[in-house]
């Protein structure tokens, strides 16, 4: 159990946080600057021309001292008018890479608005609301690493990004807690009710919401789809990169390591916060929190514990069901859903692991195959993914992984939504994607079309080509239109059809003819995948 929770060092956490683009700097306020009063209380924004910001808004009271551990309570009302114009701490983190120490604070519960000048659009009418949740793996990342002012400007959405309790401070769980409650949850439920109360102020219509996310930041969207107490707290849902079904098998990112699932039992997730505990000095018959409550933060963010301690725990009220498994029963919330991979998926995760482990023969990425899948597994594996089919052994290696571990999941998944709602499915197929996450690239591997790099193409983060421009317009039109009207339409774009079955996904690449339909379940051999889960639902 141990190897599986710590695989997460090298699963979604660990370039996350290179993944978002430095927060602009701050500008001292004017005053001619924007101010909306919020239930809390008056804020000053910053003008952009096109569009307004406003960040560091806090939503939620600080969950320190007695309140670390507890489900978020409100914010305090402020007197005066509060200035909004950085963002607010980031919430306790490991580094992105896995040097040095932890950053960020406890008191992190803070979200940033970027809304078109003007508040309501030129007809008079509100405007969408698309909440973004950030990934990091539930280790890292921060709400205001995104900056969404083409989705603001081009595309007439108000943006909010939010910060949620990582790690040990979001996901613990203890029996004196009665369960695991899933703070990170918590607290994202919180800025929506935030964003309930307040969105008409900005020009926004609480009854129009989009929750939209990438990896972990994906995985919390899957999993308010099929939480209770989400309900009625949003209207449409787009996933990106990290589906209800996202999983890795034995193995395949690095020898020796177990399968990886995002989702865990909450008793596992108990079983793990008591003997936490007790290595921390607080293993007592009663008391245990307070005990805990007094360990200060650098104490507790160890890399062990954060890591631990960033799986979702089901079981309980918030998740009755595994994730997947509630959809696959229909027990989600009978919104429009719009989700998608990338096509190389696993290649930035496969790449930093190569000069430990290479994979740079073919005894070799066979050895890799019967390691992970066994023998008589690993010979029907390599028929559908033979190494003379690729540029080299490495590149074969993590085309399977990206198959099998995001793309065809996530088509189960969207099989099993649109028995019930709209749904619409993506594959991003840029491979000329900019790389900017600060990682080198590695010989024969290149990143292509890989995990996050999407991001690019919907907030301003690297620069792009001009057909890389052209399909950011694209999709930025794809995703606004989405949260408007629940159906992915931009202006001169092909049609984006609805899902019927997984030869209806849309394909998103620059150039002419970029932009196209795929037989995504033919192409990625998830007939193949399938087999590895079974009694799941196909993907069409």
């Amino acid at each position: 159990m141990r190897q599986v929770r710590r695989r997460c060092s090298l699963l979604l956490p660990v370039v996350l946080l290179l993944l978002g683009a430095a927060a602009p700097p701050e500008r001292p306020a004017v005053d001619t600057e924007p101010v909306v009063s919020t239930d809390r209380g008056p804020v000053r924004g910053r003008t952009h021309g096109a569009y307004n910001t406003f960040e560091g808004i806090p939503f939620a009271a600080p969950p320190i001292g007695p309140l670390r551990w507890r489900l978020p309570e409100p914010a305090a009302r402020w007197e005066g008018v509060r200035d909004a114009g950085a963002p607010g701490a980031r919430c306790v983190q490991l580094p992105p890479v896995g040097s040095g120490g932890p950053s960020g604070s406890e008191d992190c519960l803070y979200l940033n608005v970027t809304a078109p000048a003007g508040g309501r659009d030129a007809s008079g009418r509100l405007r969408p609301v698309m909440v973004w949740f950030h990934g990091g793996g539930f280790v890292n990342g921060a709400g205001d690493l995104y900056r969404p002012d083409r989705l603001a400007e081009r595309g007439g959405a108000v943006v909010v990004t939010v910060n949620y309790r990582l790690g040990v401070f979001g996901l613990f769980a203890h029996p004196e807690l009665g369960g695991a409650p899933d703070f990170a949850l918590a607290d994202q439920r919180a800025a929506l009710r935030w964003v309930r109360a307040n969105a008409e102020r900005f020009g926004a219509d609480p009854r129009n919401v989009t929750l939209f996310g990438e990896s972990a930041g994906a995985l919390s969207v899957c999993a308010h789809l099929a939480s209770p107490p989400s309900a009625g707290l949003f209207h449409k849902a787009i996933v990106q990169s990290g589906s209800c079904s996202t999983t890795m098998l034995p193995g395949t990112v690095l020898p020796g390591l177990g399968r990886y699932e995002p989702f865990v039992p909450e008793r596992r997730t108990v079983e793990e916060g008591a003997l936490a505990a007790a290595r921390l000095g607080c293993g007592r018959s009663t008391g245990v929190l307070d005990c805990l409550r007094r360990r200060d933060s650098d104490t507790l963010a160890t890399a062990d514990l954060m890591q631990r301690f960033s799986l979702v725990s089901y079981g309980n009220g918030t998740l009755p069901l595994e994730p997947r498994r509630a959809l696959e029963a229909g027990r989600f919330h009978r919104v429009p859903v719009m989700q998608g991979s990338n096509q190389d998926e696993m290649r930035i995760f496969v790449a930093q692991t190569l000069a430990a482990y290479p994979i740079g023969d073919e005894a070799t990425y066979r050895a890799r195959l019967e390691l992970s899948f066994g023998a008589p597994a690993a010979r029907a594996v390599e028929a559908r993914y033979p190494v003379s089919a690729y540029p080299t052994p490495a590149v074969a290696w993590a085309t399977l992984l990206s198959d099998a571990s995001f793309i065809c999941p996530a088509l189960r998944d969207g099989a099993a939504l649109a028995r019930h709602v709209p749904t619409y499915e993506y594959r991003f197929s840029d491979r000329g994607a900019p790389n900017f996450t600060g990682l080198p690239e590695v010989p024969g591997l290149p990143y292509g079309a890989s995990h996050g790099f999407e991001l690019p193409y919907l907030f301003t983060m690297a620069p792009l080509s001009a057909p890389q421009e052209q399909l950011a317009d694209r999709m930025t039109g794809y995703w606004t239109g989405f949260a408007r009207t629940g159906v992915p339409t931009a202006p001169g774009a092909p049609e984006w059809p609805r899902h019927r079955s997984a030869a209806s996904v849309l394909s998103l690449a620059p150039g002419a003819g970029g932009i196209r339909t795929v037989d995504a379940r033919a192409e990625h051999h998830c007939a193949l995948w399938d087999a590895q889960w079974p009694g799941v639902t196909t993907s069409g």
